[in-house]
């Protein structure tokens, strides 16, 4: 079999191909994960991130190779989870712009995308590291434009590449030595080689794939709701669409779009412009977009009577629910609107006491995506909105949404609970938002956090075998304590994090605790430290048995 020409329609199929196959194996890439704790996720965050952009691509209506690449473009930045989701989106995001007004695809044309798309993911990042995804993607860009001339046929290139692409992937441990140490190759790179092998294996195969992999994320689904009071309801049609588009004044758009309704989210970049609106007028709304390009993917619910009709996806599901059972209210302009990602019934009540407008289920398994946080960002009504992502693979995320919006928002690095929390004490009303920013800085570099959990497998980090099921303590992406007992391995870690500052001890203990046991060690740690405080307070978190702020 011989493939010298790849038009949208094959490009369609390798991409649907390229979803399965990372799905089929995102529990080994999510084994890759350097810290052996059950929270491995970059092959979830992946998976789901190439879901939307099938998602995207399935929605269109003609298939040439640009509009394909574009709107699996479009579907990964808008469905991007996770840091490794986020760079992967950004590798489609380049791989859209090497396919621009493109028709068809060679091995020249795929090899410059490619490369494009190697380089679009290292501009994304702000300190780029080698040994990871990035240089995975970036070999195979450069190895590619080193063979196009001499391999014509797709199929024979694709293998070539990914053949290179898996011998560089053998050597990030190399590279890096936290990936020696654990005896793992990168996750992200993985995942991009089952991206790879999974085009190269539907173009090799002659029969259709089968989406069942796929329906249960964006098939039509049956939501019970109950009664539903709908009068109050002021705007009654859910209104969804892309325009294709030159038009780049996604402000002006979005001004002229608010009179129409409210709840509405209008993002854009490269070429498209995707809309969310509650409007009574939906017509009126499409009418206005018909003016700047053709529309796809259009959806519309009545909303009064969602209850009864089938509605895509369960977080969207989730989503339309909330609309649905909340009322119109008036909402009052103001200075400052704080966003959060919390886990935990404990730990949302603390961010609900600290004032936060909006809660976004997610942390440690269960990253929200750039969509989830900018659906956030269109609840509030701050003139200044600060985002606190409190977990380290939440952040490109956030920034990501922060880009795609055209309001003030300003996202802390919080990588940690304990540090969005101490961020959130220092702020001020009173103060500007640079006053602000500073002294929440400040708060989140004054905070030690320690998590205490269990290992998921057998490894060895920094010189320390640890088994799976061990209870492990974690600080500053260090493991400093192992053992068989939770509250031994707590006392041990608080030990190696405490310094001659520390005058509070918070403990946030999860679900998988008792107040008893919480109390118990807070007893202990009171009889070893006397000069401290020591207070307990219920997080709820999953996975983790405690979370420690030191301060």
């Amino acid at each position: 079999m011989k493939v010298e020409i790849i038009d949208g329609t094959l490009l369609k199929k390798a991409l649907v191909g390229a979803a399965k196959f990372l799905e089929d194996n995102k529990e080994e890439v999510n084994s890759l994960n350097v810290f052996p704790v059950p929270d491995g996720d970059t092959g979830t965050n992946m998976s789901l991130t190439m879901k939307s952009s099938i998602k995207q691509i399935l929605d269109l209506e003609e298939y040439s190779a640009s509009k394909v690449a574009l709107a699996a473009s479009t579907g990964s930045l808008m469905g991007a989870r996770g840091n490794s989701g986020v760079i992967l989106s950004q590798i489609f995001r380049g791989f859209a712009n090497g396919l621009k007004d493109k028709e068809t695809i060679d091995t020249k044309i795929l090899a410059e995308a490619f490369k494009q798309a190697a380089d679009t993911a290292y501009k994304a990042v702000m300190k780029p590291t080698e040994g990871t995804i990035l240089t995975v993607a970036r070999e195979c860009g450069e190895y590619g434009l080193t063979i196009y001339k001499e391999e014509k046929d797709i199929l024979v290139f694709l293998k070539k590449v990914i053949e290179h692409g898996n011998i560089v992937l053998n050597k990030t441990p190399e590279m890096l030595p936290v990936l020696k140490q654990a005896g793992v190759v990168d996750a992200g790179g993985k995942g991009l080689i089952y991206v790879l092998t999974g085009a190269y294996n539907a173009l090799t195969n002659d029969k259709a794939i089968e989406l069942d992999f796929f329906k249960s994320d964006i098939s039509k689904k049956l939501i019970d709701h109950g009664p539903i009071e709908t009068d109050d309801i002021k705007y009654g049609y859910c209104t969804e669409f892309i325009v294709n588009t030159k038009y780049n004044d996604i402000d002006s758009f979005r001004k002229e779009l608010s009179i129409q309704g409210d709840s509405l989210l209008v993002v854009g970049g490269e070429g498209l412009i995707k809309v969310h609106i509650h409007t009574n007028n939906p017509g009126l709304v499409l009418e206005k977009a018909l003016s700047l390009g053709e529309l796809n993917d259009i959806k519309i619910d009545n909303m009064r009577y969602q209850h009864n009709s089938l509605i895509s996806g369960a977080n969207y599901a989730e989503t339309i629910k909330h609309d649905i059972e909340e009322k119109e209210e008036i909402k009052e302009k103001k200075k400052y609107s704080f966003i959060s990602v919390s886990i935990g019934e404990g730990i949302d009540k603390v961010f609900k006491e600290l004032h936060v407008d909006v809660i976004i289920p997610g942390g440690q398994t269960m990253n929200p995506s750039t969509e989830d946080i900018l659906n956030a960002v269109e609840e509030v009504e701050g003139e200044n909105i600060f985002i606190l992502p409190n977990n380290g693979n939440i952040i490109l995320a956030a920034e990501q949404a922060r880009e795609l919006s055209s309001k003030n928002i300003i996202v802390f690095p919080t990588k940690t609970i304990p540090q969005g929390i101490s961020a959130l004490l220092a702020f001020d009303e009173n103060l500007t938002v640079e006053e602000n920013s500073k002294n929440m800085e400040e708060a989140i570099n004054h905070v030690i956090t320690g998590q205490v959990t269990y290992a998921v497998r057998d490894t060895e980090f920094n010189n320390t075998k640890i088994h799976k099921d061990d209870i492990i303590g974690i600080s500053k992406g260090d493991i400093l304590a192992t053992g068989k007992d939770i509250t031994e391995v707590a006392i041990k870690l608080i030990e190696g994090i405490i310094n001659e500052d520390t005058s509070l001890i918070t403990i946030f203990y999860g679900n998988n605790l008792s107040e008893e046991e919480a109390e118990n060690l807070a007893e202990k740690l009171q009889e070893q430290y006397d000069d401290f405080d020591v207070e307990v307070v219920f997080g709820g978190q999953p996975l983790y048995y405690y979370i420690f702020s030191i301060e």
